[in-house]
């Protein structure tokens, strides 16, 4: 039941956590930066608290895999202040995201496919 527990928290708090961002994105009106950054982070927290459940209750470890995804959770948190400093960088900043959330995905699924 621990296992289900934690990967509905990362999961949950993972597309929420995006779904913030890209409203972030679309939307970067200096009056929502506070409830934004309060959102996204305490999102961002369950994400990671959720991600190191799952890797206490499989035992696996530190590999390779959880280094990229906390790289990946790590740029996709920051962007959301990004996008109220320079609201001419979010076409740049969406990409990234984008690119940065398809590879978390794409980790998850060939993590056992690349020797490590």
């Amino acid at each position: 039941m621990k296992l289900q527990i934690y990967q509905v928290v990362h999961v949950g708090a993972m597309v929420l956590m995006t779904a913030f961002l890209f409203q972030a994105f679309a939307n970067p009106d200096p009056k929502n930066k506070k409830r934004s950054a309060i959102l996204i982070g305490s999102l961002g927290l369950l994400t990671l608290i959720g991600g190191f459940g799952l890797v206490s209750v499989l035992h696996v470890g530190f590999p390779w895999w959880v280094i990229v995804k906390l790289v990946c959770w790590f740029g996709l948190v920051s962007y959301s202040g990004l996008a109220y400093r320079s609201p001419g960088r979010i076409p740049l900043l969406t990409g990234v995201s984008v690119a940065l959330i398809l590879i978390a995905i794409t980790t998850v699924y060939f993590k056992n496919a690349i020797a490590g």
